[in-house]
């Protein structure tokens, strides 16, 4: 089957006549972007040519937001590359590339009327800057209507963003699915972003130390897992005990009951082991400035307790120089039940 013609779609109008004459009879997913397109932002685009098959549509969007940068942030500065761009997204199996105008999006300027994150939107990112979310779910919102998707894909690099789109899709009935694509890294760790480019080479050094921090606490967490899957293994009896004794093995069954019934899942641990590797970093040149360290319930971004059961997000915001970085990982507490 011949793929249709790429689109480049600047106006509204232009999106209305391109999806209307070509995206039936297939589903249509939306990638949302800002630009400045790299390996990350194709493998989105990838995920969702294979998400609606060659008869879906797929849409990327490029616009850079100015309701979601706060004071002193990069929206002048921030790259714009959209010759680029079209090569990436059409080579990634895109049909149309949706490029509006500021004064597109808003044709009135900044709207009146807009979406709040809630406190979700106030934690961690939404903290460190304040209005983000809100100016971002009130895009978001603005596309979902305009590109009409069945399915809207976002990097997990982003996390917090993308619980904040999944609770606002939920809370506020959008007819469209969310799906999470995971982060792209370099062959170092570093999780891919626009905002590399700003690095110089020892920035880019220093940088490092975010997903380090990540699989440091990854690491933890995996290595207290598979204790707890010893303990249960090994049932703590007397005359189980007196057969590991024989054999030299009673010292790593105690260890291994001890750890699992101290710390089952171990999140101060995980935090622990991040930090450690974040504090070396601070002690670097140039420095890493840490915003925030935090280990989280995805379905609201709050901690998580010692005793905390399912899926976390360990993420870290940090600045390197003039650069601020966010990265994650996604943790598992508790799947291998309760060890006592």
């Amino acid at each position: 089957m011949s793929r249709r013609p790429f689109e480049l779609a600047p106006t509204v109008d232009d999106l209305t006549y391109v999806h209307d004459h070509f995206a039936v009879p297939g589903r249509t997913a939306v990638v949302m972007t800002m630009g400045a397109l790299h390996e990350g932002h194709a493998s989105l685009i990838r995920a969702a040519r294979e998400r609606v098959g060659h008869k879906g549509f797929v849409i990327v969007t490029v616009f850079v937001n100015p309701l979601q940068f706060g004071a002193g942030e990069d929206l002048d500065r921030y790259p714009r590359t959209l010759e680029a761009d079209l090569k990436i997204a059409e080579q990634a199996g895109a049909d149309v590339v949706f490029a509006p105008s500021a004064d597109e999006v808003y044709p009135g300027g900044q709207p009146q009327v807009r979406l709040t994150a809630g406190p979700m939107g106030e934690r961690l990112e939404g903290a460190s800057r304040p209005g983000h979310f809100d100016g971002m779910l009130t895009v978001v919102a603005k596309l979902l209507h305009l590109t009409r998707p069945d399915v809207a894909l976002f990097g997990q690099k982003d996390a917090q963003q993308l619980a904040v789109i999944r609770r606002m899709v939920r809370d506020l009935n959008f007819g469209v699915e969310i799906v999470g694509v995971p982060t792209v890294r370099e062959e170092d760790g570093l999780a891919l972003s626009s905002r590399n480019r700003y690095l110089t080479p020892d920035e880019r050094h220093t940088a490092l130390a975010l997903s380090r921090a990540l699989f440091a606490g990854r690491d933890r967490h995996a290595a207290q897992e598979a204790l707890r899957a010893r303990a249960l293994e090994v049932p703590a009896t007397r005359a189980r005990a007196e057969a590991l004794s024989a054999i030299g093995e009673s010292r790593a069954a105690a260890d291994a009951h001890a750890v699992a019934k101290a710390a089952p899942g171990g999140p101060a641990a995980v935090r622990a082991a991040a930090r450690l590797v974040l504090d070396d970093a601070a002690r670097l040149d140039p420095p890493l400035e840490l915003d925030y360290l935090a280990l989280v319930d995805p379905s609201d971004f709050t901690e998580i307790d010692d005793d905390f059961t399912g899926e976390a997000v360990l993420a870290v915001a940090a600045r390197v120089g003039t650069t601020r970085l966010i990265d994650n990982l996604p943790l598992t507490f508790g799947t291998l039940g309760d060890a006592s």
